[in-house]
């Protein structure tokens, strides 16, 4: 048998009672669903949802053993279906045995696709197996409806630094499973460091911790300390969380997004900061950026556009730090310019009208006529050319198919140029009001 101290410190300081558990207070406290579900031992199908090291797994053998249930835990990264038939079979043998039930805990379920998850969901269904998943990726998006509606979700939140702290200090101070029988000192101010570098997962920390111990400087009579150097050897180099597929991918450059629109030129340059020091490819960031330059400034200020394709084209040409340096400098002026989605909602109410009005026809006008026949046609006929017109403008031409008639699409906002835009279209459809008077037969 494998003693204790050969596995990893942070496997030796799973919580052994939902008392011991530090964080998740919104779920575990008194009154609280987990809390409440595990005192009146209501045994249902769950899915676990938050980021890595805040307790999903030792949750999932907390409660199995609180229910007194089977616990058969299968990794969707190495398990499939095979192997959950085979927890299917144990499960039934087990019920019919001691008559327990049994929990199948699956770790990063999101992994398995809708055919997997669909190999279990029956004896999810008929009571054999009660389903426990864990998942750093929103359900919503990874599992099945069918099983999600079979399942309650529990939403884990990344751990506090107190939280970590804490963790970091019993740790330090048990003997039995912890570093207590070392005689490890570590100050306040070099735990805090170390709580911080965690980035709010308790594994990272304990992880962390257990090299950290390692290398502590011996002070003559058994005991050691983790010095400041010895903490900034350990967490150097470390990235702050960024699933480049995963949920806090999206949420952060939908941060940085908003913040742009939001004209907050700081939280815009704390984003794509968070962005950039996680690991994301800088291009994709400027692809991104360019899209908010259409999107939210528009013709209010059409200079940002063209400053966010130089800022992509920096980022190809020079690579980093100098491309994100130019990134950063688009991003500050997409967040101070002045904001307009006027286009952006145009063109999404003409794509409607094509999707609701299907293939018109191009009016007969407004075709060109290279050939005699087409002339023939009347391809072009009755065609005005604006630049013939007076002001450069014809005033009361029609260039809609003739079943739609006019639309007014585009609304420019009173912000930056798109004032000026105003005034022009107001001045153009004034001219067309009264050309179509002047066309309208008398009484």
């Amino acid at each position: 048998m494998t003693v204790p101290e050969s596995r990893p410190l942070a496997d030796r300081m799973r919580p052994r009672s939902l008392t011991e558990v530090i964080g998740q207070r919104h779920l575990l406290d008194a009154g609280k669903p987990l809390r409440a579900a595990a005192e009146g031992k209501s045994l249902h199908s769950m899915v676990l949802w938050g980021p890595p090291g805040t307790g999903k797994t030792t949750l999932a053998r907390l409660l199995a053993h609180v229910y007194d249930a089977e616990f058969i835990p299968l990794s969707a990264v190495l398990a499939g279906v095979k192997d959950v038939r085979s927890a299917v079979d144990h499960a039934r043998m087990v019920k019919s045995g001691s008559g327990k039930p049994t929990i199948l805990f699956l770790d990063e379920v999101h992994r398995f696709n809708k055919s997997q998850q669909d190999a279990f969901l029956p004896f999810v269904e008929d009571g054999t197996l009660v389903f426990v998943g864990a998942t750093t990726e929103n359900p919503s998006f990874e599992l099945n409806s069918a099983l999600l509606s079979r399942a309650r979700t529990y939403v884990l939140k990344r751990l506090e630094q107190m939280d970590i702290e804490a963790i970091i200090d019993q740790a330090l101070a048990d003997d039995e499973r912890g570093l207590g029988g070392r005689g490890i000192a570590l100050a306040p101010e070099h735990r805090a460091v170390l709580a911080q570098a965690a980035d709010g997962d308790a594994r990272r920390a304990l992880n962390l911790l257990e090299v950290a111990a390692d290398l502590a400087e011996p002070d003559g009579d058994g005991s050691a300390t983790i010095t400041g150097a010895v903490i900034e050897d350990v967490v150097a180099g470390g990235l702050r969380r960024f699933d480049k597929r995963g949920e806090a991918f999206y949420d952060q450059i939908s941060a940085l997004h908003k913040a742009v629109r939001g004209s907050n030129p700081d939280a815009a340059l704390y984003w794509l900061a968070r962005m950039l020091d996680g690991g994301c490819d800088p291009l994709y960031v400027a692809r991104r950026v360019v899209r908010m330059a259409s999107e939210d400034v528009g013709n209010a200020d059409p200079r940002a556009l063209r400053l966010t394709l130089d800022a992509w084209d920096v980022q190809e040409r020079l690579g980093s730090p100098e491309g994100e340096l130019a990134i950063a400098q688009a991003v500050v002026y997409l967040a101070v310019a002045p904001k307009s989605n006027a286009v952006y909602t145009a063109f999404g109410a003409a794509r409607r009208d094509v999707g609701k009005h299907g293939s018109l026809d191009v009016p007969l006008k407004l075709r060109n006529a290279p050939t005699k026949l087409m002339k023939e046609l009347d391809y072009g006929k009755s065609y005005r050319y604006a630049h013939d017109e007076e002001g450069g403008y014809a005033a009361g031409e029609t260039y809609f198919p003739d079943e739609m008639g006019e639309q007014v699409y585009y609304h420019p906002v009173q912000r930056g140029l798109e004032i000026r835009i105003a005034e022009k279209l107001a001045e153009f459809r004034e001219r067309d009001r009264k050309q179509t008077k002047k066309r309208k037969p008398a009484p």
